[in-house]
């Protein structure tokens, strides 16, 4: 079995690992930072907007069971792709939305996807504004984030409760 990477990031990475983390041939999400220009940053540095860092997933998987098109597509599902600053109740440039990329075929992928979901007229008007990226460095986030909607199921929905479940809903519930 050989297995490939995907990083994605769409705000809190709190919600971003439980959509993928239910799909056959995922191996692993793993909470973390990237982006920035801080080695081994800490949650409390990446939160101050200091580091240039965006909190991510980063997704390890078995493309032979689930393809990165369909990563793609499950991580515009999760998004509001039309706001670059910051996904729902959290924002600033740490939470901005990415896709990024490691290969050629990554961004190829990525960025057929993006002009599909731009001229679907899904979102009205409005631009699709995430950006498409060179991956940087991955930093694993702190063991207490890892998992997070496990460990805290609380706190998981009421983060949840900050409009992401609702945007989905009417976005695409259909889907």
């Amino acid at each position: 079995m050989s297995l490939d990477t995907a990083i994605f990031a769409g705000g809190c990475f709190w919600c971003m690992v439980q959509p993928f983390d239910t799909y056959p041939g995922i191996e692993k999400v793993e909470s973390g930072y990237t982006g920035g220009n801080v080695v081994n940053p800490t949650y409390e540095q990446v939160c101050s907007g200091t580091t240039g860092h965006t909190e991510a997933v980063k997704i390890t998987f078995d493309p032979d069971k689930i393809s990165y098109k369909d990563l793609v597509e499950i991580y515009w599902h999760q998004t509001d792709p039309t706001d670059a600053s910051g996904q729902f109740q959290d924002r600033g440039d740490n939470y901005r939305p990415v896709i990024f990329v490691k290969n050629d075929e990554q961004r190829k992928t990525a960025a057929e996807s993006k002009k599909a979901l731009q001229e679907s007229g899904r979102f009205g008007d409005a631009k699709i504004v995430t950006t498409i990226e060179d991956v940087q460095p991955f930093y694993p986030a702190e063991d207490y984030h890892q998992d997070f909607y496990k460990k805290d199921p609380q706190r998981f929905a009421l983060e949840e409760a900050g409009g992401r479940q609702q945007f989905v809903n009417k976005y695409w519930k259909n889907n």
